[in-house]
């Protein structure tokens, strides 16, 4: 299937992932099309041959595929005002925005295009997301489409809606999350005598290695710390100075919180 892709939102992440797509090869930059009202800070997408523009109409009638990645507070007015331009069966919207359901997005567009949520993170612009998927009456060939652009941008799987919350917190806040810990240990590494930008090289890469032993071998995290953690060692001991501080309490109530934030705003 090659269908031409719109992304409605040249911000961070709508830039990013029309930054995956290139890199990725799935699709040529002239299938792309991007807008947001100040084109001008696209000149980089454009350079590549991305199509730029500040009209939103445009980037649906040019699209198969519009991927929404606007702020919450602009999904009503911007839908709005394209729900006629929309063609019923013959396109398909993906929202990347937090927090609106698909109920709600479809009741914009009178329930006449498939809606498809997405959950990446910014890790998307280097083809390494964790892209969480949920969708509702939306035809297998398409679900299946936007599960091969998201698995050529990281890893992708289909969760139901009701999880879509939770997924924000452990896959898009969890990205910074995972970049406080390795910073954190880069001042350790710092403090026990490593330059800066030798603790920053062996603290990343040693996360990446510990992330890749759980995706290849498909462990639980004990299994590979049990190799690591030997008798009157000094993991245990620093594994238990970590805990006696609140180590996984601390990591586990920030998960609850930005959660409970994202329902409780």
């Amino acid at each position: 299937m090659n269908k031409k892709i719109a992304i409605i939102g040249g911000g961070n992440l709508g830039v990013a992932i029309a930054e995956g797509l290139i890199q990725s090869g799935f699709i040529s930059p002239k299938d792309i099309l991007i807008t947001k009202r100040n084109v001008r800070t696209l000149d980089g997408l454009e350079q590549k041959g991305v199509v730029v523009s500040d009209r939103n109409e445009e980037a649906v009638r040019y699209a198969d595929l519009v991927i929404l990645a606007v702020k919450p507070f602009q999904v009503n007015d911007i839908l709005s005002a394209l729900r006629d331009e929309f063609k019923p069966e013959k396109q398909i919207l993906v929202s990347v925005v937090t927090g609106i359901s698909i109920e709600h997005l479809s009741a914009q567009l009178d329930n006449k295009v498939p809606v498809v949520r997405a959950m990446p993170n910014t890790a998307i612009a280097i083809q390494q997301s964790m892209t969480c998927i949920a969708s509702r009456n939306v035809p297998a060939e398409y679900l299946q489409y936007v599960l091969d652009i998201f698995n050529q941008l990281g890893k992708a799987v289909c969760i139901d809606e009701k999880l879509m919350d939770a997924a924000t917190v452990l896959g898009a806040c969890g990205i910074a999350f995972a970049m406080r810990y390795i910073r954190a240990n880069i001042q350790g590494g710092i403090e026990i005598g490593f330059d800066a930008a030798t603790a920053n090289l062996i603290a990343a890469q040693t996360v990446k290695g510990a992330a890749e032993l759980l995706l290849l071998r498909g462990t639980h995290p004990e299994q590979e710390i049990d190799k690591v953690t030997t008798p009157k060692g000094c993991t245990i001991a620093g594994f238990n100075e970590m805990e006696h501080q609140g180590f996984s309490s601390s990591l586990i109530k920030g998960v609850v919180a930005s959660y409970e934030k994202i329902n409780k705003p």
